[in-house]
């Protein structure tokens, strides 16, 4: 006897849950605020089990910075320069912290690694690293500088967020590059 069952296993399909898991994650960060941007509230607003969002990502600071990963995509490092190289890279990432609920949740989960050494530990290796060494490979400069310079950039888009609840302006984003770049520039600053 012949059977006629799918070769599929039970559940829902694994392709598109990250997609759908992530989109209702910032929008539900985005109207609720971080704070109020439960992973109960995330699975009602997706329709996929809190269960099986947990057994995806652990927690949901883990959920946040995937769902930051996938936002972020990789940095684009455009120009010939290193002034055009961290130019893009500032407007990249000042333009990311724009987006709807982008900014909310990565001050969110900033915010929560503040006292949670796991989080801490999350933030670090899977979303900061494979910025940092894309950086330093395209600059050339020491771990050191190249985390200087994250600090200086991101620190500043997510205080303006804080503070104002808003995305800096294409204008500060502007005086924030004219600010940054002298000091990166070839030669300059400690190594």
């Amino acid at each position: 006897m012949t059977s006629t069952a799918s070769a599929r296993p039970p559940g829902r399909p694994r392709s598109g849950v990250d997609a759908v898991v992530f989109a209702a994650t910032l929008s539900t960060v985005h109207e609720l605020g971080y704070a109020r941007a439960t992973v109960d509230r995330i699975a009602a607003a997706t329709g996929i089990a809190k269960t099986t969002i947990y057994r995806r990502w652990p927690s949901k600071g883990a959920l946040i910075v995937a769902c930051l990963l996938d936002a972020f995509g990789p940095v684009p490092l455009e120009g010939a320069s290193r002034a055009e190289l961290m130019s893009s890279a500032i407007r990249w990432i000042a333009a990311k912290i724009g987006e709807p609920g982008v900014g909310d949740a990565f001050a969110g989960v900033f915010s929560d690694a503040v006292s949670d050494p796991e989080l801490r530990e999350i933030l670090s290796t899977r979303l900061q690293d494979p910025y940092r060494i894309a950086l330093q490979d395209a600059l050339g400069e020491p771990e050191n500088r190249v985390l200087f310079f994250i600090d200086v950039v991101v620190g500043t888009l997510l205080h303006r967020m804080g503070m104002t609840g808003e995305p800096m302006v294409d204008a500060d984003v502007t005086a924030l590059v004219e600010m940054v770049l002298p000091y990166f520039a070839e030669d300059a600053g400690p190594a």
